[in-house]
């Protein structure tokens, strides 16, 4: 693993030559428009001779003009193939100034640079450096980016700050005084809040009976210990926009996550039933077409259900499964290491790039069948699979059933190839469950998945990332669901 430190020399935005201009609202189309009228200047990826051009105007301002460097401003960032380059362009294509921003490790684990932000001081264009910023901004989260940093001037803090970034502490550079920055991107907690925050007010009026959700020590978990019984119940619905768009995976998916759901508490599956509303015989031809071909998978009968004909989209499926020893999700202890199991085969479901990924379709019923009983193979203190929530998500939902907090080590969680970190952390993995127990605790096989420590539970709530150089970001502020402990 390599990074790169944003206090090495001319590593960050530090030659940013700025005017009153940085007053004036940013107006391109990268940088929001504020105003109708013509900016002056269009924002655009450098090649070619832009790229010569900026490159130029690089060196004008930071060698010969402000002196940071001797003789030549050009690094190994330059040569970096994943490096981007911004220019912002006039009416006759001058180059008025630009940006560059790149990968800080490789491999690529979502946390960028942004440096060597420069605009000509000859240009007339208002709002040049902060719509250069801004861009930055957006074609990073467009990359994926979870975490962006960059070391500016002391005298451009201002205009960082009301462009919404966040100072981190001092780093000189070349003995001119430089501030660290970070640009706040929320995209994990938006996500998992959106999925889940609603649940504890929405589901208050049923928490007064003594079972309600689950009972003590299991409310809020995947499924629901069954009064004077060894089953687990479980239940889950599928998006209807999803059942509409693509029937036979909806009907595949209602196994897949209800089964998961038995599996993350150490249940084996035992019945089925579900519950189907379709407009006409086509949807709910290829919906039960699905769905039979997933309980045949995993060898789960369907007991019965409910199907209507004639009715919008919709489908539900309730799941049983028998286990003596239910493995609670709010089981963890501050200390306990965290561990993702998941199975990184298979690739993102078409028309569901970067939200869903179908490692389960393809896999043989042995092989499914053997990763559900990864869990109750393992007996961890605590389990949960990962759903909508994602992995952070899911992993704040863990830790709060728990009482606790949680960390995770971005370059140790299992990623299959074809998805960024971000992206990883964020979607529906297929197979994926999440276990926290004591250090050094022995683990069953996982079979076709891959399975390793990635984390550990903390006295601090919510979600933070551990990046390689040892720096902690929140992806999760605070509890996920509002349920509290279990």
């Amino acid at each position: 693993m390599s990074g790169r430190s944003m206090s090495g020399s001319g590593t960050g935005w530090s030659g940013y030559t700025g005017s009153s201009a940085e007053e004036s609202p940013a107006r391109c189309v990268l940088a929001g428009t504020q105003r109708h009228e013509d900016a002056g200047f269009l924002i655009r990826s450098a090649a070619g001779g832009h790229l010569a051009a900026y490159r130029a105007l690089r060196r004008e301002s930071f060698v010969r003009e402000q002196g940071l460097f001797a003789g030549s401003d050009a690094d190994d960032i330059d040569d970096d193939p994943r490096c981007l380059v911004l220019v912002a362009l006039a009416p006759d294509g001058t180059v008025l100034g630009g940006v560059r921003l790149a990968p800080a490790t490789t491999p690529d684990l979502g946390w960028w640079t942004g440096s060597r932000l420069v605009v000509d001081p000859r240009t007339r264009a208002k709002g040049l450096g902060p719509a250069l910023v801004r861009a930055a901004c957006a074609l990073a989260e467009d990359n994926q980016v979870l975490r962006f940093e960059a070391t500016v001037q002391a005298r451009h803090e201002p205009m960082f700050t009301r462009l919404g970034w966040v100072r981190l502490g001092e780093r000189p550079v070349a003995g001119v005084p430089h501030v660290w920055m970070r640009w706040p991107i929320d995209r994990i907690e938006r996500q998992a809040l959106g999925a889940k925050a609603m649940l504890a007010q929405a589901l208050a009026p049923l928490r007064a009976q003594p079972m309600g959700l689950g009972g003590q020590g299991f409310r809020g978990d995947d499924g629901a210990p069954v009064p004077g019984s060894d089953l687990i119940a479980a239940c889950d619905a599928i998006l209807p926009s999803m059942v509409e768009r693509d029937p036979e995976w909806a009907g595949w998916c209602s196994v897949l996550v209800n089964v998961n759901d038995l599996s993350a508490m150490g249940a084996d599956p035992v019945g089925l039933l579900d519950a189907v509303g379709a407009p006409n015989h086509s949807v709910l031809t290829r919906v039960l077409r699905g769905l039979a071909r997933a309980a045949e998978a995993w060898r789960v009968p369907v007991l019965g259900g409910h199907t209507q004909l004639g009715v919008p989209a919709a489908l539900s499926v309730t799941a049983l499964g028998r286990t003596d020893r239910p493995v609670r999700g709010g089981g963890g202890v501050v200390g306990d290491e965290l561990r993702l199991t998941a199975d990184l085969g298979g690739g993102w479901r078409p028309g569901y790039t970067g939200r869903q990924w179908d490692s389960t379709s393809w896999r043989t019923g042995e092989e499914l069948r053997e990763l559900g009983r990864f869990v109750a193979r393992t007996a961890p203190a605590a389990a949960k699979d990962v759903s909508m929530a994602g992995l952070a998500g899911t992993t704040g939902m863990l830790a709060e059933a728990a009482g606790v907090g949680a960390d995770i080590d971005i370059a140790r969680v299992p990623r299959p190839a074809g998805a960024s970190v971000a992206e990883w952390l964020t979607c529906f993995p297929g197979f994926a469950v999440l276990t926290a127990d004591r250090p050094g605790t022995a683990v069953a096989p996982a079979g076709p998945a891959e399975s390793a420590t990635c984390g550990v539970l903390t006295a601090e709530p919510g979600v933070r990332l551990r990046w390689p150089d040892g720096t902690t970001t929140t992806a999760v502020h605070g509890t996920v669901t509002g349920l509290g402990e279990s």
